[in-house]
């Protein structure tokens, strides 16, 4: 095994997977896995080649703000790259597109600029050139730059070529966004491997590149205006409301063999084939290019053998309608296997823990807990790991309370078991003996219940306005910040 020199090193070279149980019989099916690029998707390609040519070119300055419209996988491809390479990125995203992808390109440290749905791909398009513009950051231009495509034939194609080898792939399928991946992988094919015809898989409800409309593009490549035959679907990242330039040139060279029209049921069926039947996770547009694949091996010639280009993982999808019939709670199923053992059962109270004894409070300890009561307004004593502390501290940050925080399982109190020593503090002078307790200018307020029961009174307001504290409750119930599985049943 090599030793990579940063997490960019590992964009590519995804694997090639075949088919066992779904294909067929007579046809040979492939998958090829982009999931297993670092960012879970096949737009890291694109995203390192476009940074990397805008620095070979001088277009991206050391240190500019990058700036992109996507869907979120070529947001969150441009968040690993800008952040290894040290370049501030902002996305803009039109507001329909899932909130687990706005999370992730925030948590790698870009911003994310939400537009309206109702202005679709065009509107986060438009707003990300306006933000460029006005600010001076260097715009990705993914659907016009070249070396989205580049990338594809550069790398991509001589990977299918690598594992088939020239006029040993009968089918390659895949849907497009941008388009670089179908224009980069059929024009590196068709060079090397002629007879591999491309299939170009779209929603049924908007099959924009087999209409035969041709896309209007203003002077600097980018779409005048929104295809007429666009229609909202559940491909998300799939077939934006215009053809790119990237997809017009590849439709235009004719290297597109054929159309292959999926419905959003049969997408997220096969999506959920892929992982029951086969293990491989992807999303809905993963399942909409294996539904065209399976279309396509129903009707080739035997022996014929398919490649569908998987684009990404089923993580970006979990606020989707993908996985809207997947339970939260055990099934009926579940609990009847639950139930036909004894124990760790909901249905039958568990046996009452034994209560330790109780430790001693030592003078030093209890000096220590009165001392540190009253060194801050707010003192909170907690337990890193605790749910309920985690729910504490949330109701604190986004209140705008601040606070000093105690850590009783921290390192720092492991020696000479401190953190043992103040728990028996505590519950001498709370008189109980759980974790969090809250205190207020060295007043006890109580556990997480009342803490959160004195927020919900304004009790909790009051007391810190004494000391000048402004808390802003916004009307929540702060039995909300708790984790969902210790609400109650």
């Amino acid at each position: 095994m090599n030793i990579n020199n940063s997490i960019l090193d590992t964009i590519g070279n995804t694997p090639v997977i075949r088919i066992n149980h779904l294909a067929p019989d007579g046809a040979e099916m492939f998958v090829k896995l982009e999931a297993a690029n670092p960012g879970g998707s096949v737009k890291d390609r694109l995203a390192l080649a476009i940074i990397e040519a805008a620095e070979r070119d001088g277009s991206l300055k050391p240190g500019q703000t990058v700036v992109e419209a996507t869907s979120g996988n070529t947001g969150i491809g441009l968040a690993l790259v800008c952040a290894q390479k040290g370049y501030p990125l902002v996305v803009t995203m039109a507001e329909s597109f899932s909130i687990e992808r706005r999370k992730m390109m925030r948590f790698l440290g870009a911003r994310v600029v939400l537009t309206p749905a109702s202005e679709k791909g065009t509107g986060m398009v438009r707003k990300a050139r306006e933000l460029a513009e006005t600010h001076g950051w260097f715009l990705a231009r993914q659907f016009e730059n070249p070396a989205n495509a580049d990338v594809h034939e550069r790398t991509t194609a001589r990977e299918i070529l690598h594992v088939f080898g020239a006029d040993r792939l009968d089918y390659f399928v895949s849907g497009f966004g941008t388009g670089g991946t179908i224009s980069g992988v059929s024009r590196g094919l068709k060079k090397l491997s002629p007879k591999t015809r491309i299939v170009a898989a779209e929603p049924d409800n908007s099959p924009i590149m087999a209409s035969g409309h041709v896309q209007p593009f203003n002077a600097d490549g980018s779409a005048a205006e929104s295809h007429p035959g666009f229609r909202p679907h559940l491909m998300q990242g799939w077939s934006p409301d215009f053809i790119s330039q990237i997809a017009n040139e590849a439709l235009a060279a004719g290297r597109i063999d054929a159309f292959a029209p999926v419905t959003g049921d049969d997408a997220m069926r096969y999506s959920r084939e892929l992982a029951q039947k086969e293990g491989i996770f992807v999303g809905i547009t993963g399942g909409a290019t294996f539904a065209a694949a399976m279309t396509i091996a129903r009707t080739a010639p035997k022996g014929s053998k398919i490649l569908a280009m998987l684009p990404d993982t089923g993580e970006r999808y979990l606020s989707t309608p993908l996985f809207a019939d997947v339970p939260e709670e055990m099934t009926e199923d579940e609990i009847a296997l639950s139930r036909s053992t004894p124990s760790s059962r909901f249905d039958i109270a568990a046996a009452p823990a034994p209560v330790p004894a109780a430790t001693s409070a030592d003078a030093e300890a209890l000096a220590e807990v009165r001392e540190t009561v009253t060194s801050a307004p707010v003192v909170l004593y907690a337990l890193e790991w605790c749910e309920f502390c985690w729910s504490v501290r949330r109701m604190f940050k986004e209140s705008g309370i601040e606070y000093l925080s105690v850590d009783l399982d921290s390192a720092a109190y492991r020696t000479d078991n401190r953190g043992g020593r103040i728990r028996a503090a505590l519950r001498e002078i709370c008189g109980s003996p759980t974790i969090p307790q809250v205190f207020v200018a060295g007043e006890h307020i109580g556990g997480a219940t009342e803490t959160f029961d004195a927020y919900n009174s304004g009790r909790l307001a009051e007391m810190l306005a004494e000391h000048q504290i402004a808390v802003t409750t916004a009307g929540q119930n702060a039995y909300g910040y708790l984790p969902k599985w210790l609400h109650p049943r």
